[in-house]
């Protein structure tokens, strides 16, 4: 692993930081909105899958001026978390993590949603039948049973967040130790006279990430879905 100067390492260590909250955070909300997509039947569904899915085709700028109106200082939802909780997003690390998790959480839903449509049904309503409790029905079968996607969405997310750029620079600028994630780093690096080979060193660290996560994710899937394989 090349040797990272205290500035390089700032900038890891808070793109970690980052998105492991951006991933965290999104995995409940993540989970309800892959259900309601899935399963439920309502006015309004194809406008909330819009609403979810818009990041990934909404240029990251966009997304992240979008972040600044509705959460900036004098934004309505950003006015109301400060004076009310002391919560600010805008250039603060916080802000960073919600950008992130707003570019991720596509990427997240679409794994989850997709493992719930290949639930059987049948096993579910074996269980209803035999007098299981719905919320049990759902911890005990339909849950193992989309864990795969589960792990697969998260790890995606993990690695969408730590390569977030275009929303998290919008929306939080680009703040030596505050806001300055790898993918800033980088373009910093690249900005300035003798920065190329920092650049390329962050460059070759977001690479083997995202490849670890990638190769991660595919294995736990291919474990989790034999295991599951087996029971069933």
């Amino acid at each position: 692993m090349p040797t990272l100067t205290p500035e390089e390492m700032t900038a890891v260590r808070l793109s970690l930081r980052v998105a492991l909250w951006a991933t965290v955070a999104s995995l409940a909300p993540g989970l309800l909105i892959a259900m309601l997509l899935s399963r439920a039947k309502f006015w309004g569904r194809s406008i909330l899958n819009g609403i979810v899915f818009l990041p990934l085709v909404l240029p990251p700028v966009v997304t992240g001026f979008i972040l600044l109106l509705l959460f900036g200082r004098r934004g309505p939802i950003g006015a109301f978390l400060a004076d009310t909780f002391g919560i600010v997003f805008a250039f603060r690390w916080t802000g960073a993590a919600l950008a992130s998790a707003v570019m991720g959480f596509p990427l997240l839903v679409r794994a989850m949603q997709l493992s719930i449509d290949a639930v059987d049904r049948g096993l579910e309503d074996a269980a209803s039948t035999l007098g299981a409790h719905p919320v049990w029905v759902f911890l005990t079968v339909t849950l193992p049973l989309m864990l795969p996607g589960i792990i697969a969405g998260t790890i995606l997310s993990f690695a969408r967040a730590m390569g977030e750029f275009g929303a998290t620079i919008t929306f939080v600028s680009n703040i030596p130790g505050e806001t300055q994630t790898l993918p800033s780093a980088i373009y910093t690096f690249t900005q300035i006279p003798g920065g190329e080979p920092a650049a390329f060193r962050l460059t070759a660290i977001a690479v083997a990430v995202s490849m670890f996560a990638l190769l991660v994710s595919e294995a736990i899937g291919r474990v989790v879905g034999r295991r599951i394989g087996v029971e069933a």
